[in-house]
């Protein structure tokens, strides 16, 4: 039960990245997915290729959190490196992109990270 429930979370964790990053900037979305708050502090354009890397750490963020949850599934010993990778990638992306629409993500991604660095849940172990 707890292998299944690892392995749904990080699945879906995953696969909600995707649909915030590759969705069609509008009046009706939370957040500009294109517009980096730190690359403009730091006065650099919001040029299309930084809306590219935005998506681009996104689809890693999940395809590594689908790995993590295959393995986790399998019970194999990876599965941690796999989810510590995408959270880690994941909380870079969401830093570089932050908007508070996203402050739940960052918690699910400290979350995956304590969880692994603790050895939580045992039974996976």
């Amino acid at each position: 039960m707890t292998t299944a429930f690892v392995s749904v979370f990080l699945f879906v964790h995953g696969l909600l990245h995707l649909p915030a990053w590759l969705a069609p900037a509008g009046r009706s979305e939370p957040f500009d997915p294109r517009h980096s708050w730190a690359f403009a502090a730091a006065g650099l354009p919001q040029v299309r290729a930084l809306g590219r890397a935005a998506v681009a750490l996104a689809s890693a963020t999940t395809v590594l959190c689908v790995i993590a949850c295959a393995a986790a599934a399998v019970r194999s010993g990876g599965w941690t490196t796999a989810a510590l990778t995408a959270a880690y990638v994941g909380l870079a992306l969401k830093a570089l992109w932050f908007n508070p629409w996203l402050s739940r993500g960052v918690l699910l991604d400290v979350d995956v990270i304590a969880g692994v660095l603790l050895a939580w849940p045992p039974s996976l172990y």
